[in-house]
Parts: C-alpha cells; sequence; structure tokens
C-alpha cells in the first residue's frame, strides 16, 4: 500500500527511530499521528512538520487509558481530515540494563526495573495494536489484494544475542520477534500485514548515552558498514515494508551483520 493520503500511529514519534519514521511518511503525503511521552519535544515536532498533517498526543503507553484517549484523539483528527488509518508504528521503547542478579549489591534486580521494560516493550506494544485495530478493519481495501492496513513492530538484534545486563530487555524484543508470524495469521483475513524490524546499534534516545568504549566495542563486531545505524536507514525499510505486499508476518535483521558479543 501507498501511504500518501493515509494516517499512520506511531508511538515513540517524536524522537529517534521513531520521529525519522514519521518524518520520511510525512514527506510521502501521509498524516502521522504521533504519541510520546515528551510534551515539549512534541511541540517542536509539530512545528517542525506542520499540523496540517501532523498531530501529537502525549500518551503513555503503560497505560490503556492514555493510549485509548490517543485513539479517540486520532479518530476525531481523521473525521475531520478524511484520511483514515492506514497503519500502526510501534516504535516506542526502553532498555534498562540490569543483571538478574548483582554479584556487587548481592541482591537480586528490582521486579520494578523488569516490569518496567517489559510493560514499555511488550505490553504497549500490544495494548497499542488492540485498540488501534479496529479502525484499521473497518477501511475500505487500499489495494486489489484487499490490503486494509500494516503493522509495524520494533523488535532487537538483542532478541537473538543479547549482551549481559540485557536479560529483561531481551525477553522483551524475543517476545516482539515470536508474535509477528501469528499476528499476521490472526489478521490476514482482515487484509492486514505486520512487519518487525530488528535493528542492532543505531543513533537513538537509547544509545545516545552510551559511553565511546561500548559504542566502539559494539562497532568493531559489526561487518559493514562498521558504524552505528542511522534514523534515516531504519525508516527506509519501514517505508519499503508498508509499500511491499509480500513483507508479512516475518523478522527483518537491519543489523550491518553484525551479531553481538558476550562481552565487550
Amino acid at each position: 500500500m501507498k501511504p500518501k493520503d493515509t494516517t499512520f500511529i506511531i508511538s515513540g514519534g517524536v524522537s529517534g527511530l521513531g520521529f525519522e519514521t514519521a518524518r520520511q511518511l510525512h514527506d510521502a503525503g501521509a498524516y502521522v499521528l504521533l504519541l510520546d511521552m515528551n510534551a515539549e519535544l512534541g511541540a517542536e515536532v509539530i512545528k517542525t512538520l506542520g499540523s496540517q498533517r501532523a498531530k501529537f498526543v502525549e500518551t503513555d503507553v503503560t497505560e490503556t487509558s492514555s493510549i485509548q484517549a490517543a485513539i479517540d484523539a486520532g479518530v476525531d483528527w481523521v473525521k475531520t481530515t478524511g484520511k483514515p488509518f492506514g497503519g500502526i508504528v510501534a516504535a516506542a521503547g526502553v532498555g534498562l540494563p540490569a543483571k538478574l542478579y548483582n554479584s556487587r549489591e548481592k541482591a537480586p534486580a528490582p521486579m520494578a526495573h523488569i516490569d518496567f521494560v517489559l510493560n514499555v516493550n511488550i505490553r504497549g506494544t500490544l495494548d497499542l495494536i488492540r485498540l488501534g485495530l479496529p479502525h484499521l478493519i473497518k477501511n475500505e481495501p487500499f489495494t486489489e489484494d484487499g490490503e486494509r492496513g500494516v503493522l509495524i513492530l520494533v523488535s532487537s538484534s538483542a532478541a537473538f544475542d543479547g549482551q549481559p545486563g540485557q536479560v529483561a530487555y531481551s525477553a522483551s524484543k524475543g517476545a516482539i520477534a515470536s508474535l509477528t508470524l501469528p499476528l499476521s495469521r490472526d489478521l490476514a483475513m482482515y487484509g492486514i500485514r505486520a512487519v518487525t524490524i530488528a535493528p542492532s546499534l543505531f543513533e537513538s534516545n537509547m544509545t545516545k548515552h552510551m559511553s565511546d568504549r561500548t559504542r566502539k566495542s559494539l562497532e568493531r563486531v559489526m561487518e559493514f558498514p562498521r558504524r552505528s545505524g542511522r534514523p534515516e536507514e531504519f525508516a527506509q525499510l519501514v517505508m519499503s515494508s508498508i509499500e511491499n505486499p509480500m513483507l508479512n508476518g516475518t523478522v527483518i535483521r537491519l543489523d550491518g551483520a553484525m551479531r553481538m558479543p558476550s562481552r565487550l
């Protein structure tokens, strides 16, 4: 399907990979509904993109009521613009590195830290999709194949070769990778596709606080190119996944042939 004149819901949409995805969709003629916690940055993004085809709603993806309020605001906006929902990009995610047992403190990791990662990365993704799907299902088909929409999910290379301290994060991103195929099978009858992208080390809010030593250690195990991925490269794959109808039920590694080492 073509994104032009459709509305895409993007969580984590005002920074990093989410924002670049929103920008490229906007450039392609789509309307973008941006969900994020950062209201100040959200206002700046709307100034950048303009309010005609971009709307920001402050949203906490760990709270069903917050997601529902954002979807409701989007529904009202769509009624005004006449541009139907075409898809969801679930780009909101967090990482909170911690070993399950802290040898220095001689104590297990706080369950609150684990819950935070799982709630944002798994629950937040599923809840957003769950609440957005009814508005895709009711679409008239966009293509001759009967396509009514597309879901883009975000996993990570940590789903496959997570490092020490990434147990919770790897679990959350592994869950996203694992649910992709059954999700696509659930939605096939409605003409809705599901594609998951699993990036490795990318320039993002999650990695910008990483030390130079850690970054260089990770870049050394990338085959080619030997550098962090760029947000525009992630967004390019999102665009291809939206436009190519044969991409469905699959997890695409976007990693420069990187396999994360067990030690830095």
